[in-house]
């Protein structure tokens, strides 16, 4: 995979990560880039998928399977250029974390504990038909600086939030009380 001419999604592969969305909303998009994603077998969420997105026509659409080598995962985040995130339920997710970490640009499900983890470093999309289309469509027109800019928010937003430093200082703050 060559740096930046992939959308990845990385997660469970379940309704409630909103592949469905995601993958409407990519196929809809006049996106040149492939949609990359690496997820868990579901062989009946995927046949009930193609049933209704017919996403096998797409050649964009990219079904890696699962990859657990962290190294290489590590390296397809950092060459991806954009990580769309679909996560509904939960709180903190490993995988958002991963990825604003190495990925440049996070285009995220807009749930609260989305926006508590990335804030400004992420750019927010809903289940609105068309929403995602639209935020596909305006990443691909961002300067390599804008780009870079994003990244480093995310990368800075970790490092400030999510490092052992900020959470063992959380910790003594709190014992501390």
């Amino acid at each position: 995979m060559r740096t930046g001419q992939c959308h990845l999604i990385v997660g469970r592969f379940v309704p409630e990560n909103n592949f469905e969305t995601m993958i409407r909303e990519f196929m809809a998009s006049k996106s040149r880039k492939d949609l990359a994603i690496i997820t868990t077998a579901n062989d009946r969420f995927l046949e009930k998928l193609e049933e209704k997105l017919h996403f096998k026509q797409d050649p964009r659409i990219k079904f890696v399977g699962t990859v657990y080598d962290q190294d290489l995962l590590r390296k397809i985040r950092e060459n991806a250029y954009a990580y769309l995130h679909g996560h509904s339920v939960g709180g903190t997710n490993p995988s958002l974390l991963e990825s604003l970490s190495s990925t440049k640009l996070n285009l995220l499900y807009d749930v609260a504990f989305n926006q508590e983890v990335a804030r400004q470093a992420g750019l927010y999309w809903s289940k609105e038909l068309g929403n995602l289309r639209r935020l596909i469509e305006k990443v691909k027109g961002f300067s390599q600086q804008a780009v870079e800019d994003f990244g480093q928010a995310a990368r800075r937003r970790v490092a400030h939030a999510y490092s052992w430093p900020a959470i063992a200082g959380e910790y003594e703050e709190l014992w501390l009380k």
